[in-house]
């Protein structure tokens, strides 16, 4: 997926690089190639921040189920 996003800022910075001025060379980067490639890349990083948050919410309930478990054995040895 990021080689595809490289090659996009290449061919991006290559059309920028040909423009008349600098600030339309630098306009042309921005709004063709950062500006969409960071659209893009956030919506299809989604599913993964999905799943982490997921596993990171499973991660939380084990640790209060396992502390949870582990009070009343700390009770009995005292």
């Amino acid at each position: 997926m990021y080689i595809v996003a490289i090659a996009w800022l290449y061919v991006v910075f290559m059309m920028s690089i040909t423009e008349q001025s600098a600030v339309a060379g630098v306009t042309t980067f921005l709004l063709y190639g950062v500006f969409p490639l960071t659209v893009v890349l956030y919506l299809m990083g989604t599913p993964q921040r999905k799943r982490n948050r997921q596993k990171m919410e499973k991660m939380k309930a084990a640790n209060q189920h396992a502390r949870a478990n582990d009070e009343p054995a700390e009770r009995e040895q005292k």
